[in-house]
């Protein structure tokens, strides 16, 4: 008798645990969204100029740097011609540029032989382009540097595609949304360690395996789109493991979307020469979040 009643509890958590991995399996529309998703996921990497182009990142000192391939230069590009020319930093941080003439140097798609060229500190870098080579003046953490792109990398043109967890309908979390009576400024560090404030509304709030997590989203604009930094206990094995980010639209009516089956890489995943940012604390998550995107199984050095 005790075995038959073994056999039926056994048989009776089999059949439930069955039912639950079915009710878990993603609907057909789900499905065609996810496949949407990852598809336009990937068309944006690997798009000519994005993450996958980037060959370098070169820190500007105070006055004259030169540019170009050449060992002489006190910026050496990984390719490019051998003298691009002369960027020039002033002490308050502004970068004139002065280029060799007969290279059809750009920017932002006009040929010139000079420009002052702005920074990302307040909205889009300035583009210097020649051959198939994009240059880009950006800020970190106060500091000047030039971020370069080739249309041509090694890392788009040999892309190995996304790794995936199987789509989970399951992490598809309904959280609270609870706002902030003021906003709080919270310290967020980067890959290079640079570190930088961001403002934050509010928090996103769940229960999952009897933990309750309380997430920080940036949030540039009060309207805008939640952006989380999160890491998990499958960062550093299954997953990248500094972070991966996950983006989720504005709370409504108190309740936030979070789809971690959107969970991706952020593109230091995919190249040395990203500044991604790391996760403050409490977006550590004590749990493991078998969703999103898998860690990159091609080149990342």
């Amino acid at each position: 008798m005790r075995t038959i009643a073994f056999l039926a509890r056994w048989f009776a958590a089999v059949t439930a645990a069955g039912a639950a991995l079915r009710a878990a399996e993603p609907d057909a529309d789900y499905s065609r969204e996810m496949e949407a998703w990852r598809n336009a996921r990937v068309t944006q990497l690997t798009k000519p100029d994005g993450w996958l182009t980037l060959i370098g990142l070169h820190f500007l000192t105070a006055g004259e740097n030169t540019v170009g391939s050449a060992a002489d230069n006190a910026v050496v590009l990984a390719k490019g011609p051998a003298h691009i020319g002369t960027l020039t930093m002033a002490e308050d941080g502004r970068v004139k540029a002065v280029f060799e003439p007969g290279l059809g140097v750009k920017v932002n798609g006009e040929e010139v032989l000079a420009s002052n060229l702005k920074d990302d500190s307040h909205g889009p870098s300035d583009v210097v382009t020649t051959g198939t080579l994009a240059i880009l003046v950006i800020d970190r953490g106060g500091k000047k540097a030039l971020r370069v792109k080739d249309s041509e990398a090694e890392r788009r043109t040999g892309f190995l595609g996304i790794d995936y967890f199987p789509i989970d309908p399951g992490w598809r979390i309904e959280a609270d949304w609870v706002a902030f009576e003021k906003p709080r400024e919270v310290p967020i560090h980067n890959i290079i360690g640079n570190v930088s404030s961001a403002m934050i509304l509010g928090k996103a709030v769940f229960t999952r395996e009897g933990h309750t997590i309380e997430l920080l989203p940036i949030q540039d604009d009060p309207e805008g789109v939640l952006f989380f930094v999160i890491s998990d206990r499958t960062s550093g094995l299954e997953t990248y493991g500094a972070a991966r980010f996950l983006y989720a639209a504005p709370p409504v009516a108190g309740k936030v979307l979070l789809d971690f089956n959107k969970a991706q890489n952020p593109p230091c995943a995919f190249t040395p020469y990203a500044t991604c940012p790391l996760p403050p604390k409490e977006n550590q998550l004590p749990i493991a979040v078998n969703a999103g995107e898998k860690k990159y199984r091609g080149r990342t050095d």
